[in-house]
């Protein structure tokens, strides 16, 4: 730990999806222009700042194993994030801890680490180079977040009132941060939010002046700006509103990553309206069908729950019916678990714990022989990938890629052998050679 007159060490722990990422990013950086250092130790830390997730029982359990661990090697810890706002869960360590804030409360966060690590009167001046933001991905990506909290009222979900309802920043803001990003040489660009389609609503679609021009803060608005800028853009958390069938378009003229990641969440229209959610199955494979007329590149990333309360069998296979013919590329399933504060407790009919697992495994099983027929037909094409991980050498090792259809640590990769002169964040040109179920297998294209 530091001693009188050095630069008090802040520890970071960051847990949680990649809006809580960004939160952190925001802190390091507030807290490195107040002139602290981080590190990585909790011996040399003077306290550690828990980023925390609430959103279901294993993030909580999650959470509170960190600051357990946090409290028992350090023992001067700040809480933050959304388990923050969860007074039960942290009632047995609400007196052991500094403080505790909810999410996106950086000011409260700063206010306790000045409080409990004052910086000394004279402090040493901070590398020029420390100007820049604070990221925790590699250099070549980055998430961009463009909203706060949700206006949405899904019955298994509990975000707005752990993060509040949508707030929007304006376009210029968004644009501003966006391309300071790629002046820092960033590649690829994924815009995260709760609800990234409903960008905008909540001010009105606001118009302001964007380089000489006037610009509405909306979600078309914003994807035709972010597609002008020269770099990969990547979608996440998009609700199929109407409006998204004009995003679509702008896809199919390459102007953004022909990539969608919509949480359908299930297709049986009982279950959807249990959960509080729009559509059903038929209405979603007709849109899919269209998009993909106007887009046939379209890549379409989702994530579904099983064993939501009253769930029946019946319902269960009207998804299965509905994947088999949606014929998604990426797909995500959750098993449901209850979280303190939903709508979906009330619900009586409860799944047991082994047939959720039951249905788990065979929705995967289902998905994992579309997405190996789908990558099949991969094999022979050819495509520009970003290399996110370099490999190669005698070992014969991979270098590690992604496609547009590849987001990171949530999709497949594309394993590339002998290429070990790439790095990471440089495009290059590849042939498919083989797949398997969730990835491709490539060789570089020498001109």
């Amino acid at each position: 730990m530091s001693t009188y007159g050095e630069i008090p060490k802040i520890g970071f722990v960051s847990l949680g999806c990649p809006k809580a990422l960004v939160d952190s990013e925001r802190i390091l950086t507030s807290l490195r222009a107040d002139g602290y250092q981080t590190c990585p130790s909790y011996n040399e830390a003077d306290l550690v700042v828990v980023n925390t997730c609430g959103f279901i029982d294993s993030a909580k359990i999650e959470s509170l194993d960190a600051i357990s661990e946090a409290l028992k090697e350090n023992g001067r810890v700040v809480v933050t994030g959304c388990l923050g706002k969860d007074e039960n869960a942290l009632k047995a360590l609400s007196d052991s801890v500094l403080a505790i804030t909810g999410p996106h409360q950086y000011e409260a966060v700063l206010e306790a680490v000045r409080a409990h690590a004052p910086m000394p009167k004279r402090r040493l001046l901070t590398d020029p180079g420390n100007e820049n933001d604070i990221k925790l991905t590699p250099a070549h990506y980055g998430y961009l977040k463009i909203s706060e909290g949700c206006n949405n009222k899904c019955s298994f979900c509990i975000i707005p009132s752990l993060r509040g309802k949508l707030v929007s920043r304006s376009i210029d803001s968004v644009m501003a941060e966006a391309e300071k990003l790629v002046d820092a040489g960033l590649k690829e660009l994924l815009i995260i939010s709760q609800d990234t389609s409903a960008y905008g609503s909540d001010i009105g679609y606001k118009e302001v002046a964007w380089h000489d021009r006037a610009v509405k803060s909306n979600f078309y608005d914003l994807c035709k700006e972010l597609s002008s800028l020269g770099i990969w853009v990547r979608l996440h958390y998009v609700y199929p509103y109407p409006h998204v069938d004009k995003i679509v378009s702008l896809m199919s003229r390459a102007a953004l990553l022909p990539y969608l990641d919509i949480p359908f969440q299930h297709a049986s229209a009982r279950v959807l309206k249990a959960m509080r959610r729009p559509a059903a199955s038929q209405k979603i494979l007709e849109r899919i069908s269209a998009w993909r007329e106007v887009c046939p590149e379209l890549v379409l990333r989702s994530t579904f729950i099983v064993g939501f309360p009253g769930e029946t069998e019946a319902d269960f296979q009207e998804l299965l019916e509905f994947l088999d013919e949606a014929r998604l590329e990426r797909v995500g399933c959750f098993e449901y678990s209850p979280v303190e504060g939903a709508k979906a407790n009330e619900i009586k009919i409860q799944v047991p714990d082994q047939e959720k697992k039951r249905r788990r495994q065979e929705l995967m099983e289902l998905q994992a022989s579309i997405s190996a027929d789908i990558l099949q037909k991969k094999v022979g094409t050819k495509m520009t990938v970003l290399i996110d991980e370099n490999g190669g050498g005698p070992d014969n090792h991979f270098t590690i890629a992604r496609s547009y259809a590849d987001a990171p640590e949530i999709d497949g990769v594309v394993k590339i052998v002998g290429a070990s002169q790439l790095v990471p964040g440089q495009f290059a040109d590849v042939v498919v050679e083989g797949a398997d179920e969730h990835d491709l297998y490539a060789s570089v294209i020498v001109n």
